[in-house]
């Protein structure tokens, strides 16, 4: 039932679609924070961009709601990650490509040998491919094509903010390798809430441990507390790591664990993982969430 009244929505909203644009600008939708920036960031003011999903919002479990539909089947251009991040937007997605437009996977553009395998997307991928900053390039490339190709009259405009922000992107590849190298590889552990951040360990030689697998819709049990509690042990491991977009309530569970078995393990901070932070603060755009989980992740585990 859920099903046909969602392909309802769609049929009645695309009859009803807007074909103008606002103030002359292309229209264009979004889904996690992360691509939202990005498009603000290549766009700029020659584009009206329209996030659906905000700071602490677990793309995994994201559904659409009849407004996001009628935002979606408005738009000229969306943006998502792809390699089913966005698990339960995917019929959204896949009715209105049968429609009127074929929304846009950037992570379509990344050469798929080189991903990390996983069984538990239908995908076959992790796909929080943007913690490497190399593969998040490719994402603005992508952009800066697809906006130029549709507003042709700004595709200068769409290159030259590309060019600005991926110096700013090579200029934080720069940092974040030299507060890495102040930690010692053997300290080199990171354990969080979800295998968000796989490709960040590859990037940086990092042992990454999620403690609910890499999708937040599996549940942790009992037995993976305890196994991931030893490991900690055994690795004399300082501190842990709760992410934004999962509750806090799993990641304090693990410190239970580890206490009850007579060891001392920290919570070293709240990490970014699925969402920035908060509109207008730092963690609000994907350069400053980076910043701060490096600093966050270096300086607990020092």
């Amino acid at each position: 039932m859920k099903k046909l009244i969602l392909v309802l929505i769609i049929t009645l909203v695309f009859s009803c679609k807007n074909d103008t644009k606002d103030n002359g600008k292309l229209n264009i939708v979004t889904t996690t924070t992360m691509i939202t920036d990005l498009v603000k960031n290549i766009g700029g003011d020659a584009v009206n961009v329209d996030g659906l999903m905000g700071s602490g919002v677990d793309p995994h479990l994201y559904k659409a709601s009849e407004g996001d539909v009628t935002k979606l089947v408005n738009a000229d251009i969306i943006f998502y990650n792809g390699l089913h991040l966005e698990g339960k937007l995917v019929e959204v997605f896949e009715k209105m490509g049968s429609a009127t437009k074929r929304p846009i996977a950037l992570a379509d553009q990344l050469d798929k040998s080189k991903l990390i395998g996983s069984d538990y997307f239908a995908s076959n991928y992790d796909p929080h491919v943007w913690f490497d900053i190399n593969y998040f390039k490719q994402f603005a490339n992508k952009v800066t094509e697809v906006l130029s190709e549709q507003d042709p009259e700004n595709s200068e405009v769409y290159k030259q903010n590309e060019a600005q922000y991926l110096a700013e992107l090579n200029k934080l590849q720069e940092d974040v390798k030299g507060v890495v190298a102040s930690l010692p590889e053997e300290k080199r552990i990171l354990v969080t809430a979800h295998d968000a951040f796989n490709y960040f360990g590859e990037a940086y030689k990092f042992k990454v441990v999620g403690l609910q697998g890499l999708s937040t819709a599996t549940e942790a049990g009992v037995q993976d507390v305890q196994k991931l509690a030893a490991f900690i042990i055994e690795n004399k491991i300082k501190a842990i790591f709760v992410e934004s977009s999962v509750p806090r309530r799993t990641i304090e569970a693990l410190q239970e664990a580890v206490k009850s078995k007579g060891h001392d393990v920290a919570i070293g901070g709240t990490l970014y993982s699925d969402a920035l932070g908060n509109d207008g603060t730092v963690e609000g755009t994907y350069i400053g969430m980076y910043r701060y989980n490096i600093k966050t992740i270096v300086s607990a585990l020092k």
